[in-house]
């Protein structure tokens, strides 16, 4: 009796781990990069059903798929909204974001998606980008290489798997569609362990060159408009076994040989480095906006390279988004804008959608002020909290980062309208419109005239900054 209940329940244990086996998406090894195994890249039907094209509704509409302050083609301050935005859709977050952190598995399970990293599950997701891009009423998408299409065993299987997702892109893209920028990921692969650019190892060095190489040749291919340089491991842990000088040297050398290149080829677009302070490694080279600039003079690259600004780490390196954005402009730097945000109780790059309208409203200050972003734009290098796991979440966290960063262009509009912010700042300096003002500004007032007036004038009277009221006019814009 015992022996049948035993043989019963191993009949149904099988039965069971069949029918899971028969139903998993795993259905060939992760890491295989076959057509053969893993799904075909056809989709039947929609990739997201039900979900129409997202449309302009007003600030009084309940329909979370809807625009309530985006409206493309609305004229504010002389542009098109559109043209002041330049919206684009970010492929490894969007696309290949699991939902996975230091503490947890992937919480996102996509319906197309089947488990694997083959050719053909990387077409799949193409088709499902443009989809996307489509509905959400975009024309601009940014990637890495070895998100859109799988690494290989060797460089040549790499970049033949890169030509063949780029084909498809190229083909799915038509003419409407074009990508801000492209990128080489240098970060994820253990023979980056040490950095690329500035590793340790000349092998390492060189693929990272012959990677960026192809990076730059398709993102020129698909009508790219930017590329950007993410030191990701560019940088140390300790400068106890570090040559920070060589590393700096080497950087350096890269970076102009990458400038070269674009030139040999005829890409006309603009090559961005993105700062950040740190993670992965303590210490990166490209800390914010000052220091890369630092570094750009130094090794007389100051023509070749803009900035892309990624406002999460502008808080990781102890600023806020609008000092950088102002530090980039004021250099003739500022390039295109990562638009993301962190989250204060959290010490690491988080990399939320922009949902502050305050903050939006300083971004729209300094991008106006920069008289737009072309060739650059707005990338949305954010992701999904890893409790959001519906296929809607993915239009409703850009909705929400589009309608934000729209408000700020609004309000900006209104401040410079109302001109009182404006008016506060050019009193508060209004000392300096003077003849001595003046002769101070040209570089023509040396020591013995300043001491001369200081003399004269005996003790200043030092006026309110009047920061309140600074602080009350814009707030009355939001």
């Amino acid at each position: 009796m015992i022996a049948g209940k035993v043989f019963l329940f191993l009949l149904c244990l099988n039965v069971v781990s069949f029918a899971v086996i028969a139903s998993s998406p795993q259905t060939c090894p992760a890491d295989d990069v076959s057509s053969k195994c893993g799904a075909s890249d056809e989709w039947k039907g929609e990739f997201f059903p039900g979900i129409p094209k997202i449309k302009y509704e007003g600030p009084s509409s309940k329909n979370p798929l809807s625009y309530k302050w985006y409206n493309a083609d609305e004229e504010i301050l002389g542009k098109k909204m559109k043209d002041w935005m330049r919206f684009s859709v970010a492929f490894w977050h969007t696309f290949r974001g699991t939902g996975g952190d230091p503490f947890g598995a992937p919480t996102k399970f996509w319906p197309w998606e089947d488990g694997t990293n083959s050719l053909a599950m990387a077409k799949r997701r193409m088709r499902a980008n443009f989809e996307f891009i489509e509905k959400l009423g975009v024309d601009l998408w940014c990637f890495h290489d070895r998100d859109i299409a799988p690494d290989g065993k060797t460089l040549e299987e790499a970049n033949a798997n890169l030509d063949e997702v780029v084909a498809l892109a190229k083909e799915l893209q038509g003419k409407k569609i074009h990508p801000l920028w492209g990128t080489s990921q240098l970060f994820h692969h253990p023979r980056y362990m040490h950095g690329g650019a500035t590793s340790s190892e000349v092998a390492v060095y060189a693929y990272a060159a012959a990677q960026v190489k192809k990076a730059m040749e398709v993102t020129h291919y698909l009508g790219g408009e930017n590329y950007v340089f993410w030191g990701g491991r560019e940088g140390y842990q300790t400068l106890l076994n570090t040559d920070m000088g060589r590393e700096l040297d080497h950087l350096a050398r890269f970076l102009e040989a990458a400038a070269a290149y674009k030139k040999k080829i005829g890409f006309n677009g603009t090559l961005l480095i993105e700062p950040k302070p740190q993670e992965p490694t303590k210490h990166q080279y490209d800390w914010d906006a000052a220091t890369t600039a630092n570094f750009l003079r130094k090794y007389g690259l100051i023509g070749e390279f803009k900035l892309n600004i990624e406002c999460n780490h502008a808080t990781l390196s102890g600023h806020s988004c609008h000092h950088e954005l102002e530090t980039a402009r004021l250099n003739g730097l500022l390039g295109n804008i990562d638009a993301n945000t962190g989250d204060p109780q959290i010490g690491w790059d988080t990399d939320q959608f922009l949902t502050d309208i305050a903050e939006a409203t300083m971004v729209m200050l300094s991008v106006v002020r920069n008289g737009g972003l072309a060739p650059g734009g707005f990338n949305f290098d954010a992701k999904l909290r890893r409790e959001s796991t519906d296929v809607e979440d993915l239009f409703i966290s850009h909705i929400t980062g589009m309608d934000t960063l729209a408000r700020g262009l609004r309000n900006v509009a209104k401040l410079i309208e109302d001109g009182s912010l404006e008016n506060l700042v050019r009193k508060r300096y209004q000392s300096f419109d003077t003849e001595i003002g003046a002769q101070i500004e040209a570089g023509k007032a040396d020591f013995e005239m300043l001491e001369k007036k200081a003399m004269e004038w005996g003790e200043p009277k030092v006026p309110s900054a009047k920061q309140e009221l600074a602080e009350m006019i814009f707030q009355s814009a939001l």
